[in-house]
């Protein structure tokens, strides 16, 4: 395994970290994204610790995330080498305190 692949698996683990800390609380509290999707500070916090660690392990390649600004399509269409990042996938199962949600970090590179 490189280096860059162990510090991204170190990286998605603290984010997994943080949000069971979140998860094992005796409330959720859910707020909506404006297209009314649920967020949560479990999300936020696990992006704010991925994005990070991205900048840190691996700077260059931009990051997408579903938790962050989202770049305007002109300044991502034509993106080949990209970090794309879900911090917490399955932010209804998670609310719901049911075990189906997961940390998604990807490396997007020519298009791949």
């Amino acid at each position: 395994m490189s280096d860059l692949c162990r510090e991204v698996v170190d990286i998605c683990l603290r984010a997994g970290e943080a949000i069971l800390r979140h998860y094992r609380a005796p409330e959720i509290a859910v707020s909506r994204k404006e297209d009314q999707s649920p967020l949560t500070a479990a999300d936020l916090e696990a992006n704010a610790i991925i994005l990070a660690g991205l900048a840190r392990a691996a700077s260059g390649a931009p990051v997408i995330s579903e938790e962050s600004e989202r770049l305007p399509w002109e300044a991502r269409k034509d993106l080949r080498d990209f970090w794309l990042v879900d911090p917490l996938d399955g932010t209804k199962e998670f609310i719901q305190r049911r075990d189906e949600f997961t940390v998604n970090v990807a490396r997007v590179r020519g298009g791949e």
